[in-house]
Order: C-alpha cells, then sequence, then structure tokens
C-alpha cells in the first residue's frame, strides 16, 4: 500500500512502431529521468506502452484514472494532424472536464523552436480526482514542456507547465506535491503554501 502522500503517476507512451519492438521507447524513461530530478515528494510510476489505437488509449486511460488509483497520468506521442494520431480525441473521450490552458501554453513553449508547433494538437483534461495530459513525444521537447524556458543565468523566461500542476492536483484532492525549485517551482497562492516537511495529505 502506498502512503497517503504518494503520487501516483501513469505514463502511457503511444506508438505504433515502439509498442511492436521496432524501435526503443524514449518518452517513459525522459520522463522518470525529469521526475527524479524534479519532485521532491513521494511518488512512483505506472508504465505503459501501447499502439496508437483509440479504443486501447481510452481503456488504458480510465484504468489508470479509476482502477489504479493514478492522481496524474502524461501521455507522449499521437498528438499530431495525421490521421493515426488520435490521443487528443482518447484524452476528450475520458474526460470529466477539459483544461485548454495546459495546451495553450505547451503551444507558446514550443514556437520557441519550431513553427510547426501550431500543428500540436495536445489537451489536458480532468478524469474524477485525475489530471490527464498530453506531452509531445521527444525527450527534449518533454523536458522544455515540463521545466520551461531558462535564461543564461537560470531565470525563467517562459514558464512550463508543471509549475501549475501540484496546485491543480491539490484541488482535485490528490497528495501535497513538492518540487525542486531549481529544477522547477511550483506555483501556489499564499493560502495554499505548506512549509517544507510538513505533512503532504490531508
Amino acid at each position: 500500500m502506498d502512503a497517503p502522500d504518494t503520487l501516483v503517476i501513469g505514463l502511457v507512451s503511444i506508438s505504433d512502431r515502439a509498442s511492436q519492438g521496432v524501435y526503443r521507447d524514449e518518452g517513459i524513461p525522459a520522463l522518470e529521468g525529469w521526475f527524479r530530478s524534479a519532485i521532491a515528494s513521494p511518488w512512483r510510476t505506472l508504465a505503459r506502452l501501447i499502439p496508437d489505437e483509440q479504443p486501447v488509449i481510452e481503456a488504458n486511460l480510465k484504468d489508470l484514472a479509476d482502477r489504479e488509483g493514478c492522481h496524474l497520468v502524461l501521455t507522449t506521442g499521437g498528438t499530431g494532424p495525421a490521421a493515426r494520431d488520435v490521443t487528443p480525441e482518447a484524452t476528450l473521450a475520458v474526460a470529466d472536464r477539459v483544461m485548454p490552458g495546459f495546451g495553450e501554453q505547451m503551444r507558446q513553449i514550443s514556437l520557441r523552436f519550431v513553427p510547426t508547433a501550431i500543428l500540436s494538437r495536445q489537451v489536458a483534461v480532468i478524469r474524477k480526482r485525475c489530471l490527464i495530459i498530453n506531452l509531445p513525444g521527444q525527450p527534449k521537447s518533454i523536458r522544455e514542456t515540463l521545466e520551461g524556458l531558462k535564461g543564461p543565468h537560470g531565470e525563467t523566461l517562459v514558464a512550463g507547465i508543471f509549475a501549475a500542476v501540484p496546485y491543480c492536483v491539490d484541488l482535485i484532492g490528490g497528495p501535497y506535491i513538492q518540487t525542486r525549485e531549481e529544477v522547477c517551482k511550483a506555483f501556489r497562492p499564499k493560502s495554499a503554501l505548506r512549509p517544507r516537511g510538513a505533512p503532504t495529505h490531508e
């Protein structure tokens, strides 16, 4: 049994070829590596590597949110305009509420690098007490999206989306996530802050 303050994260890499063993998946290792550097409170992951099939994606998102009790689910892959890119459709199909700000900010970050960022259809939703976010598939883009962009002296130029994730998880009833501020400083209003070392779950 997990401690009540353990963040349970579902990681879903969506790729026909990687799921068939044609090449090695890089999305899940990139996410796990980033979490090791960024999250200071207890966490664990559940990983799934699946093909670009909407019913399969929907079933896995439902299972992670409903049966496995994930507080956060991150997907990688399948968010472009190609016919096989159905991750956003699957994510919206299992949603109770849509959180459009995440997709807007992800595209703002990616547009700093490539004009084709406007082709991304990434979405974020809430299902019950789980936040589900579509991320890019490339490890560099995953890190930039989560962490944001920093200047030469470490100053934040563009906020990454993970800065807003801990407070969102608070609001939907999940554990209190503490981050390592040198990697990603979580933003909460002063009324929602807890001192370092304080219990992380009500």
